[in-house]
């Protein structure tokens, strides 16, 4: 077992809503998890043999848990269906150790939590820690019922009662007009001058239209969000068939990424090894310092602001509009 995962214990488990079912677990060896940010995720090598992402959504002052909820998926690889059809009380799984790249701003003064469905746990992580510090907040969960809608026991009673707003079911064309008007309404309570944060997770879809919305109101770094899956980016013939060298900064080596090869790739092929997890540019595992050139971003994991400042770099899937880049390796 290497320092970058853990061996736990399923110590509960509970179904959420139909369909979703949330896990607890605790370290094998008895020993407290370190602590983390609230936004994490981590790895879960699921019995089946997959390994997949879930986002913690326990009170992450809690060491001695880390809890995780999972939608059950039948068209997916099969992570979620045998973690659903395999897993009982007691049963040993392997995890890694939380990361995370939707964290609470510090700096911000008040917050907006936008979930939709499963989008829910990171927010959920979250908010119990800006409880914690009695900090300004409140949570809008779209939901298609509240039959379907995980954790509206614990959501609807306090502490959390007095900071969620729930929205059932919103139809899709009238999304935008309800979003505009608790941003709008947000803003004006706030007033201008207030360093207001906004966060979102769900269905890529509505976090697009949360993001446009969203845009009216807030700078692009004061918009987070945070993604389950990714899409299948389309690619010209032109964009694929580019190729581009890649620089070690800390060994001055160079390798040529070629087209169809992923850097991640390109650089196991000359000895050097880069951490990966989910391989779509979702995760975050194998993000990267550029020192130089300019990334071609094709991940789902980085934010507008990130992106625009060309700092760093998904080697799973990113590549690059440059000629050359070099990375901080």
């Amino acid at each position: 077992m290497d320092k970058q995962h853990l061996k736990v214990n399923v110590v509960s488990i509970r179904d959420e809503a139909p369909g979703i079912r949330a896990f607890s677990i605790a370290r094998a060896d008895g020993c407290p998890f370190d602590q983390y940010e609230p936004g994490a995720h981590i790895d879960v090598h699921a019995p089946s043999g997959v390994t997949r992402q879930y986002s913690l959504c326990g009170d992450p002052s809690r060491r001695e848990l880390l809890s995780f909820a999972v939608k059950r998926e039948d068209a997916s690889r099969g992570g979620s269906r045998s973690l659903h059809d395999d897993v009982y009380l007691g049963t040993e799984l392997t995890v890694s150790l939380p990361r995370n790249l939707f964290q609470l701003a510090p700096e911000a003064q008040r917050h907006i939590l936008i979930a939709a469905g499963i989008g829910i746990t990171p927010l959920l992580n979250m908010a119990y820690r800006l409880i914690a510090r009695k900090a300004n907040f409140v949570l809008h969960y779209f939901v298609r019922s509240k039959e379907y809608a995980a954790f509206v026991n614990l959501l609807s009673a306090e502490p959390f009662a007095n900071h969620v707003r729930w929205h059932v079911g919103t139809a899709r064309q009238q999304l935008d007009v309800e979003l505009d008007h608790e941003l709008a309404v947000y803003r004006a309570v706030a007033g201008e001058s207030a360093n207001v944060h906004l966060y979102t997770c769900g269905p890529a879809p509505f976090m697009d239209r949360v993001i446009a919305v969203a845009e009216h109101y807030l700078p692009p770094e004061a918009i987070h969000l945070e993604r389950f899956g990714a899409g299948s980016p389309s690619l010209s013939s032109s964009e694929q068939s580019l190729e581009f060298e890649v620089e070690l900064a800390r060994s001055g080596q160079v390798v040529r990424v070629a087209p169809g090869i992923s850097i991640v790739a390109a650089l196991a092929a000359i000895g050097v090894e880069i951490d990966t997890s989910c391989g779509e540019g979702v995760c975050g595992t194998c993000m990267v310092d550029v020192v130089s050139g300019e990334p071609d971003h094709r991940d789902h994991c980085l934010s507008k602001a990130e992106r625009a400042s060309g700092k760093m770099i998904c080697c799973c899937v990113s590549r690059a509009r440059s000629s050359k880049l070099v990375l901080d390796l």
